[in-house]
């Protein structure tokens, strides 16, 4: 079996978001996220929920295995018993997350998705983002809006969490005394200096930054063979 690419060490670091999550309801939003979430729940996380989208909880390969009401699954949302995953046009040092416009909200430059459910999902269960292309227009030193809220803007919410951001360079989260982006591991292959490049914002850096896990051979074979044998991943992270 030849060795992990780019866009399997991104399904693996999406997966981690969800370990020892327990019984909650994994809600992916993309492609390498959901390849992620179904790893997890065959893996480490076997008591993660999965849902079709709609009502129906869902096994790894897509077949019903119980029914979510929506009025249930507005309970799990507002509870704390859902960990989104979630994109970002734009996310800031604070975890602060715009869907909806670039420039001025009065005379956008450019319209997005609209601010969507993203303050409900981010202040009432824990939400992680995923991020394919690292960029400078995408971790920018201030969001044009807050949809998903970040740090500096929750003081309060009871399930507020942001467990970590991944991207196709590496893994970030918030362990910091001030709540700002940490950088927690980066991908084989990609620096320090590429990171710091295509970064808006000063990251906070350990004086040693770790390399993502590598996938173990189950966990690739799962990848390759089970949960994404159409290899639609290497579409969205090229090796």
């Amino acid at each position: 079996m030849s060795g992990p690419t780019r866009a399997e060490y991104c399904v693996i670091a999406c997966a981690e978001a969800w370990r020892d999550d327990g019984e909650v309801l994994a809600s992916p939003m993309g492609l390498i996220p959901s390849i992620g979430a179904r790893l997890a729940r065959l893996t480490f996380a076997p008591d993660l929920l999965l849902t079709d989208g709609e009502a129906m909880l869902v096994r790894p390969d897509g077949t019903p295995e119980g029914w979510l009401p929506y009025r249930e699954h507005l309970a799990w949302v507002t509870g704390g018993r859902r960990h989104v995953m979630m994109g970002a046009s734009q996310i800031d040092r604070f975890g602060n997350q715009n869907i909806s416009c670039i420039g001025d909200w009065e005379r956008p430059k450019r319209q997005l998705l609209g601010v969507r459910g993203a303050p409900v999902n981010t202040l009432n269960n824990p939400t992680s983002y995923w991020i394919p292309k690292h960029s400078r227009r995408v971790f920018v030193e201030r969001v044009d809006m807050v949809c998903g809220v970040g740090y500096d803007h929750a003081a309060g919410a009871r399930f507020h969490r942001i467990p970590r951001v991944v991207s196709d360079l590496g893994v970030f989260d918030f362990a910091t005394p001030g709540r700002s982006m940490r950088l927690a591991s980066l991908h084989p292959g990609v620096t320090l200096e590429q990171v710091r490049e295509a970064t808006g914002f000063e990251l906070t850096v350990p004086d040693e930054v770790p390399a993502t896990r590598e996938p173990t051979g189950e966990e690739l074979r799962l990848i390759r063979e089970v949960v994404d044998p159409a290899g639609a991943r290497a579409r969205e992270v090229a090796s």
